[in-house]
């Protein structure tokens, strides 16, 4: 029996396409296969001519995931997904960040902790009581486009039922689960050598990609070129630096750490404390930034010991002898000043999983900021967006930001929007 189709998500002016009927259980096939999701932009992207040298996420693709079916969200380099309460943006990031945690290795339940959630709401359960979700994404780099579609059961038990990776019309690796006792799919690569492909089983809580490189010898082009598509995809997913700064959490001084940024930007001031000394550069351009958000003069953003050494405190500097601690700042000027921070910084300073085989000439972090533009004021936006695009056009840090509106971001050049709706 075929499940009804669950509300699409998208623009409102775009006809709404035919995707594949929402699976309640992903098929053994590939997520995505025969369908080609439709794409949601304005135009307004910052798109790079030929291939990229360094791999980056070009497209989400959100086939049968929580509210979405059979979407494409295409990325810049500096990417804003827009729209009102209930159309999707912070189920998109999710998905991205689930997809960036199986690239770095992880298991299944550690990238879904709820996996319940990710199943479309209206899918129902199969003979067998299963139902699922279906996610990819679509990496550029010096191998061309090389695009991931994955197929998730949720219930009764969560396990990779299905997994495809093709480049240039080729199937590179497919796996499909054949026998549902087995905690196993089977999968084939392409080889291209005296036998077309390479069977053998791998584990259904991981994801194959990330696995290939550990499986194929890399013996004959066709192993090499698989090699080569599977470390561009992985390494295009991975340096995900999920960021939403939590006010609350920064006023207070804070015991003196790693100096690596926490999502939630708790730690700041202890951030402050190791970047101030490091990189006094960089750390100048984040007072420039200060300063154009923050109220008040501002000369300087310090950060000392306290409490007989045991805390950091972080401060600004009037430049007439007074300094205003940070439990004082609004929570908008808070916000602010963190994801300055977070976009004039990298993977050295924010906690995250650097590939680290990859050169860090070579390495591109991709921040994802839900409710970007949450407690910041119109020229607070402003400056954040235009700081943001200024880094984004080094090529060295990609973001995309959650915003309830994106009128604010006409005019700054490099901007992706992608507008979402609750139909």
């Amino acid at each position: 029996m075929t499940p009804p189709s669950p509300p699409r998500r998208g623009v409102s002016t775009s006809p709404p396409s035919s995707g594949p009927a929402a699976p309640d259980l992903p098929a053994a096939r590939p997520a995505g296969a025969g369908d080609r999701p439709r794409s949601l932009t304005d135009g307004r992207a910052g798109g790079t001519v030929g291939r990229p040298d360094r791999p980056r996420v070009t497209e989400l693709l959100l086939s049968a995931f929580a509210g979405h079916r059979a979407v494409a969200l295409p990325f810049g380099a500096l990417t804003l997904l827009a729209g009102p309460s209930g159309s999707g943006k912070t189920s998109a990031l999710r998905a991205y960040e689930a997809l960036a945690r199986l690239g770095g290795g992880a298991g299944l339940g550690e990238a879904f902790p709820e996996p319940g959630a990710c199943v479309p709401e209206r899918a129902r359960a199969d003979a067998q009581h299963r139902r699922g979700f279906r996610i990819g994404c679509t990496a550029d780099g010096p191998e061309g486009p090389v695009r991931l579609e994955v197929a998730v059961q949720a219930e009764p038990g969560l396990r990779i039922v299905g997994e495809r990776l093709t480049a240039g019309g080729v199937v590179l690796l497919e796996t499909a689960l054949r026998d549902p006792g087995r905690r196993t799919v089977q999968a084939a690569w392409h080889t291209a050598g005296a036998a077309p492909v390479t069977r053998a089983p791998l584990p259904d809580d991981r994801l194959g990609t990330a696995l290939l490189p550990l499986r194929v010898a890399g013996k004959t082009p066709g192993q090499r070129r698989v090699l080569a598509a599977a470390e561009q995809m992985v390494v295009a997913l991975r340096s995900v630096f999920p960021c939403d700064p939590r006010p609350e959490r920064m006023r207070d001084p804070v015991p003196a750490g790693t100096g690596r940024l926490l999502g939630g930007c708790d730690n700041l001031a202890d951030v402050l404390w190791r970047t101030r000394a490091e990189c006094g550069r960089r750390h100048a351009l984040l007072v420039d930034a200060v300063r154009a958000g923050c109220a008040g003069p501002v000369t300087g953003l310090l950060a000392e010991p306290y409490d007989a050494g045991r805390l950091v405190r972080a401060l600004l500097d009037r430049g007439d002898g007074t300094r205003t601690e940070l439990r004082r700042l609004g929570d908008g000027e808070l916000r602010y000043t963190a994801l300055a921070l977070v976009l004039l910084t990298g993977p050295g300073v924010l906690e995250v999983d650097a590939p680290g085989e990859v050169p860090a000439a070579l390495q591109t972090l991709t921040v994802l900021a839900d409710g970007l533009d949450r407690a910041l004021d119109p020229g607070q936006r402003g400056e954040l967006l235009r700081l943001a695009a200024r880094m984004c056009e080094r090529g060295h840090i990609r973001l995309v930001g959650a915003v309830s509106d994106a009128s604010w971001a006409a005019g700054v050049s490099g901007v992706t929007v992608v507008h979402l709706d609750r139909d």
